[in-house]
C-alpha cells in the first residue's frame, strides 16, 4: 500500500488519528497553516547565502530556526489533541519556550537602533524571508485563536504563537543591519 495515496479519495475528509474530520473545519486548517510554517522555516534555514553579509546563514540562525520547528511540532500535537478531545497525551509545552525566543528578541533589540518607522521588507533575501516568515505566523496564530476549544488550549502555546512573530521581526532586522533599511515614503 502506497504511503502517499490510499486510491479510494477521501471524500473531503482528513484523518486526526482514527478520527475521520473535515478538511474544511478550523482545526485542520490550523493544522494546515502550521504545517506551512514550518515548511517556510525549512526554506528559510536552506538559504544559500545572506546577501547581506555575503556568507552562509549564520548557525545561531538556523539553530532558532530548527528550535522553532521542533517547537510547532508539539504546537501541532496540542491543536490535533483538542480536535480528539484531549484523548492523547501530548509533549508539554513550558515557560521556558516562551522565556527562550524573549531572550532572543531582547539580545538582538539590545544590539539594534530603535526603529522610529516601518521599514519595507527586503533589504536582502534572507531579512524579506524572516518578514514572510512574520507576516505568516500571524496568520497562524489567528487560525489557531479561531478553534471553538482555543480557551483550552496551553497558556504557554498561545503566548509562543503570539510572540513567534516578533521574533521573525526581529531576526529579519537582525538579518538586515548591515543594508540600510527603506521606509515608506506615503507619496
Amino acid at each position: 500500500m502506497s504511503i502517499f495515496y490510499t486510491r479510494k479519495g477521501d471524500k473531503g475528509q482528513s484523518y486526526v488519528g482514527k478520527k475521520s474530520v473535515s478538511k474544511t473545519c478550523v482545526e485542520v486548517e490550523a493544522l494546515g497553516q502550521l504545517d506551512e510554517l514550518n515548511s517556510m522555516i525549512g526554506v528559510v534555514k536552506s538559504l544559500p547565502r545572506a546577501e547581506s553579509r555575503g556568507q552562509k546563514i549564520s548557525s545561531a540562525l538556523k539553530f532558532t530556526l530548527h528550535q522553532v520547528q521542533e517547537d510547532l511540532f508539539i504546537v501541532q500535537s496540542h491543536v490535533a489533541n483538542l480536535m480528539l478531545g484531549g484523548s492523547f497525551k501530548v509533549p508539554g509545552f513550558n515557560k521556558s519556550k516562551v522565556k527562550n525566543i524573549e531572550n532572543i528578541i531582547d539580545g538582538i533589540e539590545r544590539k539594534l537602533p530603535p526603529l522610529k518607522k516601518f521599514v519595507i521588507s527586503g533589504a536582502n533575501q534572507a531579512s524579506a524571508w524572516l518578514d514572510f516568515l512574520r507576516a505568516k505566523s500571524r496568520n497562524v496564530e489567528r487560525s489557531v485563536l479561531r478553534i471553538n476549544k482555543s480557551d483550552k488550549l496551553d497558556l504557554e502555546v498561545k503566548k509562543y504563537l503570539n510572540r513567534l512573530s516578533s521574533l521573525f521581526f526581529a531576526l529579519a532586522r537582525w538579518e538586515a543591519r548591515s543594508k540600510k533599511e527603506k521606509n515608506p515614503q506615503y507619496k
